[in-house]
């Protein structure tokens, strides 16, 4: 027995041996700056507008009623001084009631829209990640690093930038969905 320990504790020690010091194949460290992937992907410039269309609609609506209620308002000082004391109280009840809902829905109104925009976004960032995620491991980087401009990557050597080969095979990809 200890005939057969004794070889194959030495095979295993060159085994382990050979394994520390032949080095595996280093993987090319490349990264991705999010914020110009973001700026040159396509959906993102529709969603965008798309996004600041509905805006600018809700913002109309708003506008319409403060504008309303502004004539209201204009109306009853000009008129203020032909009413009883009971008709100004009620009226001043009644325009303030309707300057507070006025506010409400203009609040309510900006929650919703920063609840999309934050929607609209991340959906946008999720194509980003899959795709750039599925391009790594087709093309076989063990990693690819996301830069966001303030200093997480210092120095690059020429070429491991993936950003302008990857914004336009998302491009690619997303006008090829686009005209299905």
């Amino acid at each position: 027995m200890n005939k057969i320990t004794l070889p194959v504790s030495i095979i295993a020690l060159l085994i382990a041996l050979g394994s520390f010091f032949i080095k595996p194949k280093s993987a090319e460290l490349v990264y991705v700056d999010v914020n110009e992937m973001l700026q040159g992907y396509k959906r993102t410039k529709i969603v965008k507008a798309k996004f600041e269309k509905k805006a600018a609609t809700m913002k109309a609506n708003v506008d319409s009623l403060l504008g309303d209620w502004q004539k209201e308002l204009k109306v009853y000082e000009k008129e203020r001084s032909k009413m009883t004391k009971k008709e100004l109280e009620l009226k001043q009840e009644l325009l303030g009631n309707k300057q507070q809902q006025i506010n409400n829905y203009q609040q309510a109104i900006q929650k919703q829209l920063a609840e999309e925009d934050q929607k609209s976004t991340q959906t946008v960032v999720n194509d980003i990640n899959d795709f750039v995620k599925e391009y790594g491991k087709k093309k076989g980087y063990n990693i690819i690093f996301g830069a966001v401009g303030n200093g997480n990557i210092m120095y690059a050597k020429e070429g491991t930038n993936l950003t302008p080969k990857l914004v336009e095979l998302i491009n690619n990809e997303f006008e090829g969905k686009s005209n299905q």
